[in-house]
């Protein structure tokens, strides 16, 4: 299997994967979008690992109020994966891939005293990042399922950089 590049930078990577496992797909086989290196390696690690009998990309939507605009949106889970357990039984994973960077608070310089653009993209994306997490871990809850955020740090552990 040709594995993507792991290098730990981030380069912006999408396209369609082919699965050759496509019964364990739990949408449209033929239609898989990953939007970066990393979602294509956790594709193809889904696709090949036996353990997990079903996953999905993109395929369960959960509402959100945003901070910003304090409108109802709707979050797109990266990934949907079912793992089956050492004891047999089936667990769900809802599954988010993301920048290491993205899922800490942006830091201020103590030298900067007004916010530039970057830093307050930065912030947006950070306070938008949170409220989707923590709709998402309320769904998680009510519906037996495991929330979880993969960054590169978990991708790229035991992989040579």
């Amino acid at each position: 299997m040709n594995k993507p590049s792991l290098t730990g930078k981030t380069r912006y990577h999408q396209g369609t994967y082919r699965p050759k496992n496509p019964q364990k797909y739990l949408g449209n086989p033929t239609n898989i979008i990953y939007r970066s290196g990393w979602e294509k390696y956790f594709l193809q690690w889904c696709d090949m690992t036996p353990s997990v009998v079903g996953y999905g990309s993109e395929e369960l939507i959960i509402p959100y109020v945003s901070p910003i605009d304090g409108n109802l949106h709707r979050y797109f889970i990266d990934f949907v994966v079912l793992v089956r357990q050492k004891d047999g039984s089936i667990r769900k994973f809802a599954v988010e891939i993301k920048p290491y960077s993205q899922t800490q608070p942006p830091k201020m310089s103590s030298s900067r005293k007004m916010l530039t653009e970057s830093l307050k993209k930065k912030i947006e994306t950070y306070s938008i990042n949170q409220a989707k997490w923590e709709a998402a871990k309320k769904f998680c809850s009510q519906h037996n399922m495991s929330f979880i955020i993969l960054t590169e740090k978990q991708l790229l552990k035991g992989k040579k950089k």
